[in-house]
């Protein structure tokens, strides 16, 4: 691919490699990580509060607000010229009015684990860390190998997976966390709403489903809430209540290739 090769992002925008050195703000926490994974932690001026990872290295970059509500004007300030945004983390109009002093948004949109190869790819591609992504590549193809070699050992079990409580809030099976569940036998219940984070009564299902999982972000649950959950139910179902790590489920990315040994590594533990 020659340095004027025209590369589509998952929101339809072309770019063409960079050949200067990128002042890059990511608004969101996975991709921030990534970024570094990708060797490009130099070129990273601005980030989310929320951008975690990697621990030693994102404090010196400045915040410019959350995923769903970043300052407009700080971001301006730090003369970014990419924005890296996601289709589903992000508020389509404030992306859209960043898109009036930034010159370049990168969109994402990874929807499934496989996706994370098209994902290491765009960024290799348009920041030239092709090789830096290559091997991200091939670590996580790897992973993902191993996982369906083992996959059909899994006990099949419809789940729930929580996100929120008062009220209770989960995920529609077009997510990609619900994707990440199939790969290891959990096959997320479907929800009856157009919404992709529905509100749902759990006493209404649970004779249905043989788990649910309550997830560390974005409600941060803990044992006490599965303690509660279960007095909460009590008698109306034999259903298994546990917690995950939600950086494992919905972390695309570099994170991705981590992930998919932790639920592995999660069904053969329960």
């Amino acid at each position: 691919m020659s340095n004027q090769a025209m590369i589509q992002d998952a929101g339809g925008n072309t770019h063409v490699r960079v050949t200067t050195q990128p002042r890059i703000v990511s608004v969101v926490p996975s991709i921030t990580e990534l970024l570094f994974d990708l060797g490009l932690g130099e070129c990273v001026v601005g980030r989310t509060g929320f951008c975690f990872y990697p621990k030693s290295q994102v404090k010196r970059i400045p915040k410019i607000g959350g995923t769903k509500d970043f300052d407009l004007e700080k971001l301006k300030a730090l003369r970014p010229t990419h924005l890296i945004v996601n289709i589903d983390e992000n508020p389509k109009a404030l992306v859209d009015a960043a898109s009036e002093f930034v010159p370049h948004i990168v969109v994402t949109h990874p929807m499934a684990p496989q996706d994370n190869v098209p994902l290491f790819q765009l960024l290799g591609d348009v920041f030239d860390q092709g090789e830096n992504a290559a091997r991200l590549v091939d670590r996580f193809q790897a992973r993902w190998r191993e996982l369906e070699r083992i996959g059909d050992k899994f006990p099949q079990e419809r789940v729930i997976y929580l996100i929120w409580k008062n009220p209770w809030m989960t995920i529609c099976q077009d997510t990609y966390i619900a994707r990440c569940l199939e790969t290891i036998g959990y096959h997320h219940i479907p929800m009856d709403s157009s919404l992709r984070y529905p509100e749902v009564v759990l006493e209404d299902i649970v004779g249905d489903i043989d788990r649910i999982l309550l997830s560390t972000e974005p409600y941060a649950f803990r044992q006490k809430d599965v303690d509660e959950l279960r007095r909460q139910l009590g008698s109306k179902g034999a259903v298994t209540i546990s917690l995950i790590d939600a950086e494992m489920t919905s972390w695309y990315g570099s994170r991705a290739i981590q992930g998919l040994e932790y639920l592995a590594q999660y069904r053969g533990g329960l």
